[in-house]
């Protein structure tokens, strides 16, 4: 289902761009810098139009934005929507304590 993010309507969400290791790893990569998509190919055993197609779900997730530099196209890393990602996974956090607590009470009795 599309969702609507900045006025832009986004066809993927973080939950499925994430879901792919490459995507991850890609995302991993422009956190340290902007790429191109030539960069981006040197740390991967894939093709350019299979970078290409991975970043077009991290697009339309609003994970990355591109802009023409001469003749490449630099992808950047936009963080906002992790937020959602961060929020989902925090209420979970209160489950993991609780289990990590008992964890460690059971490990120091025996």
């Amino acid at each position: 289902m599309a969702r609507l993010y900045r006025g832009v309507t986004l066809e993927h969400d973080v939950f499925q761009a994430i879901a792919d290791p490459t995507r991850r790893k890609l995302l991993q990569l422009l956190a340290h810098q902007d790429m191109s998509i030539a960069a981006m190919k040197e740390c991967f055993p894939l093709s350019r139009t299979a970078i290409n197609k991975h970043l077009h779900v991290l697009s339309e997730a609003g994970l990355v934005s591109s802009q023409k530099v001469g003749r490449e196209t630099r992808y950047t890393l936009c963080l906002e929507p992790l937020a959602e990602l961060q929020d989902w996974l925090s209420f979970f956090e209160q489950y993991w304590g609780k289990r990590l607590e008992a964890l460690k009470q059971y490990v120091e009795s025996n």
